[in-house]
């Protein structure tokens, strides 16, 4: 498999990202989205993305996620580069979309099971794990996000703060290293919305990475994660902006 090294940590010992954009390059339609974009994200981190409608924070979640691939430029997984060649290694591309679990905007584009408790043991069943441990992850995950009554009712009937909470019990039964998350508190009542904060400070806290898309700035603020701000306008390759934690400003590759 193809890798690549990574940047020098602290000591001098070599740290490799959890992901890594190198100058990545993709277009849809004839229509360049993402231009020349280098970023990194390692393990443990909680990372915003910030940008206006249109910017590209989806496009480059589906590249994250490999449901896209670079025209140009290089993704690297864990320091091993993610193109067509390493994907079509079926063995090697369960793994990786084991360890990338992506939650889409809209949730109905991924509930499809018949039942709520169906719908959250689907990933972990495709993984062979054995009886006791599947409904192990199942109940786990359900409690976690607080709708373990609900576990016999169709996804189409809940409302769309449960069936968000829902598409993320499905992905994070599977224990992910990353969680990709596009706008997850996009449409959510308060008491939703602080069930998943709560779950991702504390899975980042446990060692986890997180990165999520969103428009809150106010949420962003108070949990205060690194963020990249993804601008529409034209200021050069890979246009991103501020980037910043609650200790210091990081300078980004963005030409």
């Amino acid at each position: 498999m193809n890798s690549a090294a990574g940047t020098n940590g602290a000591g001098g010992a070599e740290a490799t990202p959890l992901i890594e954009f190198r100058d990545v390059v993709f277009s849809y339609a004839g229509h360049t989205v993402v231009d020349g974009v280098s970023l990194q994200v390692d393990r443990g981190e909680l990372v915003a993305l910030l940008g206006p409608n249109g910017c590209g924070k989806t496009t480059i979640m589906r590249l994250i996620n490999g449901l896209e691939l670079a025209d140009a430029g290089a993704y690297l997984f864990d320091g091993h580069v993610i193109d067509a060649a390493y994907l079509k290694d079926s063995a090697a591309a369960q793994r990786f979309h084991q360890r990338v679990g992506f939650v889409f905007q809209n949730a109905d584009a991924q509930l499809f099971c018949a039942t709520v408790g169906e719908e959250v043991a689907f990933g972990p069943a495709q993984m062979g794990l054995p009886a006791d441990e599947l409904e192990r992850r199942v109940r786990d995950a359900m409690e976690l996000f607080q709708f373990a009554d609900l576990a016999d009712a169709s996804p189409y009937q809940l409302s769309g703060g449960q069936k968000k909470r829902v598409a993320l019990a499905a992905v994070v039964s599977m224990n992910p290293d990353i969680l990709v998350l596009d706008e997850p508190t996009n449409g959510l009542d308060e008491d939703s919305c602080d069930i998943v904060v709560n779950f991702l400070l504390a899975y980042v806290a446990a060692g986890k990475t997180v990165l999520m898309s969103t428009h809150h700035q106010d949420l962003v603020r108070r949990w205060c994660p690194r963020h990249l701000y993804r601008s529409i306008s034209p200021c050069g390759r890979g246009a991103f902006a501020v980037v910043w934690n609650r200790k210091r400003c990081y300078g980004l590759v963005a030409a």
